[in-house]
Order: structure tokens, then sequence, then C-alpha cells
């Protein structure tokens, strides 16, 4: 049994049944905290009247997680024309729509908010339609918004800058605006209003998944965004080579995470606080934890997607890790995740907590304040530790850098545990002791942001990208796996 949050499941009752054989392989992580962008400037003008823009879209930090700093997250767009994610406070995480650099033209009541999930949208501009509420249209997951907490339509044949000859930007607007999250299939089409079934569908299940676009007319100032080539993201794959140039993106930022196959992540709108206890401190796009060491408030991390029967395996690497901090990881109850009080014994982690230089210590944690020493050397600073969580037969085995390291089984502890039935998801918690920063890979990235070389070991399914070999049996945490497809 699994549980997680995906939009893609959530939409209209099915339209089709056909049996979609297109699948996206990659998506492109947009680093906010690394200003991650991309330009193109196109060299002639084109149809500024008449355009359809889709994007499928996996949201990382939330704009109400950054007002006053990066508070507009763009996605496409001039520096006057720009679809946004919050451009005002009072709309916070919808999409809001700027024609001209300074209202907001568009804002949808409905807010996106959901971390775990791929959403699909088209923007479609056409000012030479007769009908004003024609003549800017969106769509999500194939269903058009038409709740608006307020909308303008352009006046008809408005020419806006998008298609001009000036600077084009995804993931961009201005100094200090930039996306975090991340994008597959940026598709922009010059000079036709498409509806959304030339670029997805639902299939039997009722789900809205990707069709292949490569067939589509894309104009001339079109483009595919596809980011298939990990050491040219920017690569336009429509024929027209509109290519555009990446800054703050890297050969690492080409992940396995897409709207095909959905992995865990670290879910930045789970319980914000266990009172002065503990914090949610969810960074790197939804793949890391960090502390900042004050000595008094916790932070700590849990995934998007829980299990309770089966093997499955992720990755740890201790990026900062000072010798003074604790570091735990492993698996949460899902309920008790949500239920648990201002008190470490209230918590049912289960997984190792260490201390690996100052004060040292190693323990497996089990249940309400269950614990017992390893007899292992803590793992410490800058190393992959592999976890394998085997529901059926009640083990959780880890490795260090590939190598074997120790395991636990919750049978023969006293007490005992029981993993299988019941819900677990992951889990990392950092002390307080010292600035610290952990990141996870759930085989979407096995460079772990670019802080390794890739390890490029799939599960026994051929799902994920890992640093080091998966464990017989052990699988990674998609939708794949967990046959939500």
């Amino acid at each position: 049994m699994s549980i997680f949050n995906n939009n893609l499941l959530a939409g209209a009752a099915a339209q089709s049944t056909t049996t979609p054989v297109h699948t996206i392989d990659q998506s492109i992580r947009f680093n906010q905290a690394e200003n991650a962008s991309m330009s193109r400037t196109p060299s002639s003008a084109s149809s500024r009247t008449t355009w359809t823009f889709s994007w499928w879209w996996k949201r990382g930090a939330l704009c109400a997680a950054t007002i006053g700093t990066n508070q507009r997250q763009p996605i496409f767009g001039t520096t006057a024309f720009s679809i946004l994610s919050n451009h005002n406070s009072t709309q916070i995480d919808g999409i809001n729509v700027v024609y001209a650099g300074a209202a907001n033209d568009v804002q949808t009541s409905e807010k996106f908010r959901d971390t775990s999930a791929w959403y699909n949208f088209q923007a479609v501009l056409d000012t030479t339609n007769d009908v004003a509420s024609e003549r800017f249209r969106l769509y999500k997951n194939g269903q058009r918004i038409t709740d608006f907490a307020s909308i303008t339509y352009p006046a008809k044949d408005t020419e806006y800058t998008i298609n001009n000859t000036q600077a084009h930007y995804i993931g961009f607007r201005n100094s200090g605006e930039n996306l975090d999250g991340y994008l597959a299939e940026i598709v922009f089409i010059d000079g036709q209003a498409l509806d959304p079934s030339s670029f997805g569908e639902y299939n039997s299940s009722g789900i809205w998944v990707p069709k292949d676009v490569s067939g589509l007319t894309f104009g001339t100032n079109g483009f595919h965004i596809k980011g298939q080539d990990s050491s040219d993201l920017g690569n336009d794959s429509s024929g027209n080579n509109n290519d555009f140039t990446t800054s703050g993106l890297a050969a690492h930022d080409q992940v396995f995470d897409t709207p095909s196959n959905n992995f865990c992540v670290l879910n930045p709108v789970d319980k914000p606080a266990y009172g002065s206890y503990a914090v949610r401190n969810v960074t790197g796009v939804n793949l890391q934890v960090t502390e900042n060491g004050d000595g008094v408030v916790q932070s700590y991390g849990m995934g998007t997607m829980a299990v309770s029967s089966g093997k499955w395996y992720y990755e740890v690497y201790t990026n900062t890790y000072p010798a003074g901090n604790a570091l735990a990881f492993g698996v949460i109850e899902l309920e008790n995740a949500e239920t648990a009080t201002d008190s470490a014994g209230s918590w049912k982690e289960i997984g190792i907590n260490q201390r690996h230089t100052t004060s040292a210590y190693s323990y497996w944690v089990w249940g309400l304040s269950s614990l017992t020493t390893t007899g292992l050397t803590p793992f410490g600073q800058g190393v992959t530790i592999g976890v394998t969580t085997d529901f059926d037969n009640n083990t959780m085995t880890f490795t260090k850098d590939g190598s074997a390291y120790g395991s636990v089984d919750f049978d023969t502890t006293s007490p005992t545990y029981t993993l299988s039935g019941v819900l677990h998801k992951p889990i990392l918690f950092f002390g307080a002791d010292g600035a610290s920063l952990a990141t996870l890979n759930f085989g979407q990235d096995s460079t772990f942001n670019g802080a390794v070389t890739a390890g490029g070991n799939a599960d026994a399914n051929g799902h994920g990208n890992f640093k080091y070999a998966v464990p017989s049996g052990a699988l990674a945490l998609c939708t794949k796996n967990l046959g939500a497809d």
C-alpha cells in the first residue's frame, strides 16, 4: 500500500481511453538559490498577437515562503509580458500574468501548492479573436481555468512584447526574481492558438498525461525545450534551432523526476513546526534539509510518498555535518508525523541517530523513545548513506559509500516494532548544534545537486539514478514503482 499527493491523479473524468505511448524522460531543475534561468532574443519579430505556451511544472519552494526576497517566480516571458506565480501578496501561489509590465492583468483564484505533483499548463494569446474572453486563456491539466480573482482581457489586435526582438526568459524576469522548481516539455507555438489536446490527453485511468508534440508546427520563433542534452539544457528540439542560453544551470540539473515518472521529494508544506522543538527547513528544490545551528531549534524534512509494504531505497549525502551536531534519518509513521508533540519522545521515527565526533554516539531508534546502540563507527561528513527499508521482513539496512554498514531487525529488538501494514514516509532530522546540510536522492539525481559525480545506478525495474548499486529487490520511491501511472 502507498499514499502520495499528485495532481495528475486528481484531474477531470477520463475523456479518452487511449493508451499513451509518449513519455518524458527528464526535467530541468531551476534552483532559485542559484539564479537558474534561460534566455533568448529572437533575431526577427513574429506574431505578437497569437501564440500558445505549454509547460509541465513541479513546484519547489512556494512563493508564500519567500515574500520580500524572491516573491515572484517567473515562468516565461519578457520583462514586460510575464507569466508568473505570485505577483502580489493577495494571490500567493496562483498564476498571474502581466501583459505590459505593470498591473496584474490575470490572477487565478486557485492556488497551486501541491509540491508533490506535476502540473501541465497552457497559456494562449489570440488578440485577433472578436470575443474578448477568448483573447487570453489558461488551462491546467486539460481543463480551462475560468475562476479568476481578477482578469482583464486584451483589447482586440493588441501586440505585446512576446515574439518581438527583445530578451525572452524562462525562469527569470528581473534581478532577484527566479523560479524554484522543475520544468519539462517547455513548448512555445508561434502564430497559433492551440487547445490542450495538442499537448496532453487523458489515459484510461483519467490521468492527464503528455502527448508527443514533435509533429506540431512551431512557427518562426517557436521552440521545444526538453533538456534532453545535459550539456546543453537550453537546446531547442523543434527543428528551429531557437536555442536558449542558460545561466545558473549545470549538467546535474537534468533530473529523472518527470510527468511520466514522478519521484518522491521532501515536502515544504508539511507540518511547519513542533512547537519550539523543531521546524521544517526544506531547501534545495525540495531535496535538502538545512540547519542554521542556533543551538535551540532543530530542523527536519519529510518525504511526499508513504509506503507500508515492499522494499524501498533512497540515499543521503552529508554535505555539511559538523562534529558536534546530531543527524537522524530513516522513516516515520505517517499519522504520527502529523500528531507528534513538542517532544522527541513522542516521535515514531525509525532509523539511525548519530553524532560522529564530539561526544560521539550511534543508535538505532524505533517506536516511542526506543533505542539501542548500533556498535558502529559514526559515518561522518561527506559520505553517501544508502537507506533500505524492507517492510515485509521488518528490517532496515544501511550502506556507506556503497559498502555494507549496518542493519537492524525489528523482530529482535526489545520492544519489537512492526513496519508492515503501517504507512511510513522518509524523514531526515538535524540537531541544532551546528550549521548543517544534507541532500537526499530518491532516484532523481545521483550527484546530490553536483556534490559528487553521477552514479547511474537504476533499481531492478530500471527506474532511478542512484550513486551506488541498489540492493537486490529494493525500489525507488516513484510513481512507476507505486503503480500510479
